[in-house]
Formats: C-alpha cells, structure tokens, sequence
C-alpha cells in the first residue's frame, strides 16, 4: 500500500487525519473512513473502499496508491467528484494515473 503524496482529505476527515492515516497503516479496524485508490484495471478512474476492508490479506498483497481518505461514503463521493474535476480541469483529460504521476 502506498499513500499520494499530496492527499485528498474530505472536510469531516480532516479533523482526525493523523490518527485516520495511523490507524489505516497499522490495520486497525475504522469504521465509517473511505479510501479512494487508483483503479487496478485500466478501464476504471478510482476506487472507494471502507478502511475496515484493508485489514484483509487479500488487499494487503495489492499494491494499491491511496490517494484520498474521507470520512462516511456521501464524503468519499464527494472527494472522487473534486479529485476528477481537478484533474479535468487542469488536463483537458480524466488520465488521473497521468496527473497523479503514475
């Protein structure tokens, strides 16, 4: 599992961020925290996962780029929506594995 350097956080996340991000490094079991990652298959943009579901051995063989964090689904949604219309903003493209630096 790697972490985006410059990590989108949604607002109710962002109180917590440090203990949200500790927790998930150490597989500790959150409920109602989202992580947005980069999609595995080519076709897809990002990928919503509540944190609880990293604490499976399958996803922690993934390597899996974690670029945003959110607390409750309604704020992961949201954080996905700023995270495409930056991207498309500034690229004029949805390539987020290329904006990202992937």
């Amino acid at each position: 599992m790697k972490w985006y350097r410059h990590i989108y956080i949604g607002e109710q996340a962002r109180k917590n961020r440090y203990r949200i991000i500790g927790k998930i490094r150490r597989n500790k079991l959150q409920m109602d925290i989202y992580v947005i990652t980069l999609a595995l298959n080519a076709s897809d943009l990002l990928d919503i996962y509540p944190a609880y579901v990293l604490c499976q051995r399958h996803f922690q063989k993934q390597e899996y780029l974690i670029v945003g964090i959110a607390k409750g689904y309604e704020e992961a949604i949201n954080v996905v929506v700023k995270i495409v219309t930056e991207v498309y903003t500034k690229t004029g493209t949805f390539g987020i594995r290329e904006y990202i630096g992937r």
